[in-house]
């Protein structure tokens, strides 16, 4: 799993690429949702076909937090897979 260090004043975003996974089976994203761990907040989220993007604020100060983005594809029956990375909640 991925670590960022993360402040918990900062808004940031945080991208998820899964054209490594999709292209190959010529698939393509057709939702994606968003679980944050308690102390984050989502504040906006966007994807295309092959991309997640998370804006996130928040994060209590000494924690690692957790963000997992679902995506759905478009294929039937549709996949569903996860893509989790930790936050790691310090002053910068």
């Amino acid at each position: 799993m991925t670590t960022f260090k993360k402040d918990p004043d900062a808004t940031l975003d945080y991208e998820f690429d899964w054209s490594a996974w999709l292209l190959p089976l010529s698939d393509t994203i057709a939702s994606v949702d968003w679980i944050l761990s308690d102390g984050l907040t989502l504040v906006a989220d966007d994807f295309t076909v092959l991309t997640a993007t998370a804006f996130v604020s928040g994060g209590v100060l000494g924690t690692d937090e957790t963000l997992t983005c679902r995506i759905t594809t478009v294929s039937t029956p549709p996949r569903v897979d996860d893509r989790t990375i930790t936050l790691k909640i310090v002053t910068r």
